[in-house]
């Protein structure tokens, strides 16, 4: 089986077919990991992997971040289907929680910056896909850097901005307790450069997105206004890439440079994704913290657990 590798038309991602992600050789794996790198994301269709194949697969990335504590598994459902089979509905109280976190994941983010420690990377696959709309979007935030003119460039190389899923889910009007779910921590909002150069590749890339909220030193209105401006920028063609989700297809996207968000779909149909993200390098991907005013206390940690 020679598997076959055919770029998107955009400033990121390749399509790669004829190649069984769950009985890789090792020059397969060399293949998929020089694509990774070069692409930043990897779609790959038609593989239908099990809980425990996608795990097998993304833990060749590195170590998997438990998103729901050890009792939770390493692969996890991103869904908007309750075990009896149903969906969530809005109006219920005991549906909130889940249905804002999807609603807030349609805001173009990476993963875990809103930990001590970011993601690598993200891996998900599709289990049940609604006849419409649900797709994931991507988008490049290395070329978005390279398109900055100089005199941004120089504007925002010395400035970080803190981030929180607190702060972020705050801006869509939903408030969360302290421990109600993963991110939502007393270690701090970690403080990122808004410019992050690639460990592997050394290439660099703007890290913004929804979870990014106050820049030191400078008044909340004009941080905010910059850390829009800057998302509004670089979230533009040819530096896009929009999924259409079918079932079999799993995608994996390299979180250090890559901004990614769902699309809206009919909430009366289920979505079902198996989502495994894998924790970062602590050299490149671990940040300082400091107080979150959201969160009920501060106490700074240098792991992800609870």
């Amino acid at each position: 089986m020679n598997p076959q590798i055919e770029a998107i038309d955009a400033t990121l991602g390749a399509v790669i077919t004829n190649i069984n992600l769950a009985n890789l050789t090792e020059t397969h794996w060399k293949l998929i990991d020089t694509a990774f790198n070069d692409y930043a994301l990897l779609v790959f269709p038609d593989q239908y992997l099990s809980a425990e194949a996608q795990v097998d697969f993304s833990q060749h990335f590195g170590e998997i971040e438990m998103l729901r504590g050890a009792e939770g598994g390493k692969a996890v459902p991103i869904s908007n289907q309750k075990p009896d089979g149903t969906v969530l509905k809005v109006d219920e109280e005991d549906d909130k929680h889940r249905f804002m976190t999807l609603r807030g994941n349609e805001g173009w983010h990476m993963d875990s910056t809103y930990m001590p420690l970011a993601a690598k990377a993200g891996v998900l696959s599709a289990k049940v896909v609604p006849s419409r709309g649900g797709e994931t979007e991507f988008a490049d935030m290395r070329a978005a850097y390279d398109e900055l003119a100089p005199s941004k460039v120089e504007k925002i190389s010395k400035l970080s901005a803190f981030h929180s899923l607190y702060q972020s889910q705050a801006k869509n009007g939903y408030k969360v307790e302290t421990g109600k779910g993963y991110g939502y921590h007393t270690k701090g909002a970690p403080l990122r450069p808004l410019i992050k150069k690639h460990p592997v590749t050394g290439r660099n890339a703007l890290c913004i997105g929804r979870h990014a909220y106050k820049i030191p030193g400078m008044d909340d209105k004009e941080a905010n206004n910059l850390l829009d401006s800057l998302l509004e920028q670089a979230c533009q063609q040819p530096r896009l890439y929009k999924h259409s989700w079918l079932p079999g297809d799993l995608v994996i996207w390299d979180n250090r440079c890559v901004l990614h968000r769902a699309c809206p779909y009919d909430v009366s149909e289920p979505r079902v994704l198996q989502a495994t993200r894998i924790s970062g390098d602590p050299m490149s991907e671990f940040a300082e913290t400091g107080a979150d005013d959201l969160a009920s206390a501060f106490e700074p940690l240098k792991a992800n657990t609870l």
